[in-house]
Parts: C-alpha cells; structure tokens; sequence
C-alpha cells in the first residue's frame, strides 16, 4: 500500500541509526526478536557500517546504537564504529547481553575501552530467557563497572506473567544494592514484555500489560518505526527498531550498497507507505481494533503485551490484510491529521508559547 499522503521527511523528531554488526550471540534464546544465535555468522562489512554513520551525520541522525546479535563479538570493528560515530559528535550506546563480563576485572577493562571510544549508554539484556546462556552474575558484574563510571546504564528485563528474574531481584543482587545513591541515578532497570515470534503464539502477561478494549485508549503508537533505521547483519535497513525485522519482510525498506545513498531510500520508502505512518500515529494494535470492527472473526484483545507482536498480525495475518485493502481510505484523513498535529502543530506551538528563556534553553 504505497502512497503520498504528506511529503517525505514527514517525521520530524530525532532519527536513530541502528546497526547489526552480527547476527551471531552466544545465546539461542526461544523467540528472540532477532532470530539471533551462535549458528547464524552473518556479518556486516566495517566499511558498511562507517558508510551507514557517515550518511546518518549528513541526514541529521540524533544517535547511533549497536545491537544484535551481539555486537561486542565484533569487538575491533565495534570500537571503530563508535569511535568514528563519536568523532562525528554522535551520541552512542550499545545493546548486549554482558556474556564478556565473566569477572568485574574483565567487565571494568571493557567498559573502560569502550568508553574511552566514546560510548554515552549502554543497555544489557536479561531475564529467564538470557540467563538460560549468561548468568546474572555477568549482568551484575557489568552494570556495576558501568554505574560506577558513570556511564548511563539501562538494564532491559523481560516480562512474562511466570518468572524468576525481575527488576526487583535485579536490583536487588548485592553489589547493585550497594551502590551509593549518586551512583545508581546513572541506572535504570525497565521490564518489557517478552514476546512470540511464532504466528498465533501468545504469552501470559501481568494483569493490565496485554492489550485489551479497555486499556486500548491509552495505548499511543509505535515511537519505533520511521524515527531508528536499522542497519542489519544482511545489509537490509529495517524502518525501525529491528524486532521482528527477520520475519515481517515489509518493514525493510532499502539495501545498503556501495556508492548508493541507503539512508536516504530508506526514509522515502518508509515515509511513502500509508501502512507505516498509521502505525507511527495510531499503533498496531489500534489498527487491528479498527479491522477487527469490520471482521469480527479478528481476535485480538487480551493476546499482545508489545507492539512488534501486534505489528507481526497486523502483517501476516490475511483477514487483515483484506480489511486495510478494502478499507483503508476511510482512515487516511484521521491519520494525516494526527501526523500533522504531530509533526507540524504542536512542536510549532509549543515554540510559540515558549518563553525568551525557554527558548534559549532548546538552542
């Protein structure tokens, strides 16, 4: 469904480059959202990814973030892509899993060298899922060597209704909890809800965190897709965080290549479908609540605790896919309005209701 209901560079927040430099992790976690695991040996050339930041700086990217699979197995080239990103006045943060941090000693000296080429954050990956592979202990020994530089920590734990590890267990591990006040205010332990990739597969969530029509008003759209362009291992640009990437073929909107200006493409492809901007404004699972009121057999209250999931159905399921085909021109001006209210309304009012020393302040 690709048409032009507003021009390209419609979006108009700070942009996120994300890059795969591997596919490979040393875990083989079930349904992670990568389709990551030790077998995989996919790779991304350095050049690519030099190539990926240097068109990010011309286009006026924000951040760039290195993810997975896990990217410190590409340790040497890791350091040289965030070297360069920070000499081009980049913030910078990496995804990983803290496998490398099997003693504070090793944790310290990595955290030490990646900081020193210019790392800002760093978030780590566990749950019941990771810890199969990377015990905590390596998470705690690396969130540690992090506070204590203090170099922003986020800490991504995963939700399910029935789990061991949590936010309060995490916190909760002796050398965290020692941590003076000062330091811990560089830390941050968020849980997200644990997803299926499978079509049809669902998870037990916490009361409240599946979507349903009650809590549905509340659920805003997806912060994701056309703000982070996802750089992967197989040269694909993804137009969003990368969850689900590998199995919703639509999400990829370009292919990186010597001498072509990817980025570029990318945000066109991504900015010229309908589909993709009713997902930023709206949300998934709002969309399939709008398709669900026009074929009944659509089921799904009560099933998704996290946007890629909701996302992956609103892609691959058929009945949907008919009902948007069908009807989709019936939402098009609801969703230009948002985006426009969005985009274009609200930033300009807030500037123009900003005081002389607001303003200065956002200079």
């Amino acid at each position: 469904m690709h048409t032009s209901p507003l021009a390209a560079g419609l979006f108009q927040g700070r942009k996120t480059l994300s890059i795969m430099p591997t596919f490979t992790c040393p875990a083989a976690c079930k349904d992670c959202g990568t389709l990551s695991s030790p077998k995989d040996r996919t790779r991304l050339s350095l050049s690519t990814m030099l190539d990926a930041i240097h068109q990010a700086k011309e286009l006026g990217f924000y951040n760039v973030v290195f993810t997975g699979g896990e990217a410190t197995l590409r340790w040497d080239d890791l350091l040289a892509g965030i070297t360069e990103a920070h000499a081009l006045g980049f913030p910078t943060r990496i995804v990983t899993n803290a496998h490398w941090a099997h003693s504070r000693e090793a944790a310290h000296e990595k955290i030490a060298r990646i900081m020193d080429a210019g790392l800002s954050e760093i978030n780590y990956s566990t749950g019941d899922e990771h810890v199969r592979f990377i015990p905590l202990e390596r998470v705690v020994h690396a969130t540690v060597a992090a506070v204590e530089r203090r170099l922003q920590t986020h800490i991504m734990v995963e939700l399910r209704a029935e789990r061991r590890v949590t936010r309060e267990l995490l916190l909760g591990q002796p050398a965290i909890a020692a941590l003076a006040p000062e330091l811990r205010e560089s830390l941050r332990v968020i849980e997200s809800p644990w997803m299926p990739l499978a079509p049809g597969e669902t998870e037990r969530y916490p009361d409240h965190v599946a979507v349903t029509a009650a809590n549905l008003p509340s659920r805003t759209g997806c912060d994701s897709v056309l703000q982070t362009y996802t750089l992967q291992s197989d040269g694909r640009i993804g137009s969003c965080c990368g969850l689900g990437l590998r199995v919703i073929p639509e999400l990829n909107v370009a292919t990186a290549g010597e001498g072509n200006a990817f980025l570029k493409e990318a945000i066109e492809a991504a900015e010229n479908d309908f589909l993709k901007l009713w997902i930023r404004y709206k949300g998934p699972e709002k969309i399939l609540a709008w398709a669900a009121e026009r074929d009944p057999s659509i089921q799904w209250e009560g099933r998704f605790g996290h946007h890629c999931q909701a996302c992956q159905m609103l892609y691959r399921d058929p009945r949907v896919a008919r009902v948007i085909r069908a009807h989709y021109k019936e939402i098009v001006a609801e969703v230009i309005q948002s985006a426009w209210l969005d985009e274009r309304y609200a930033p300009s009012r807030l500037r123009r209701e900003a005081s002389p020393s607001q303003l200065d302040m956002t200079r």
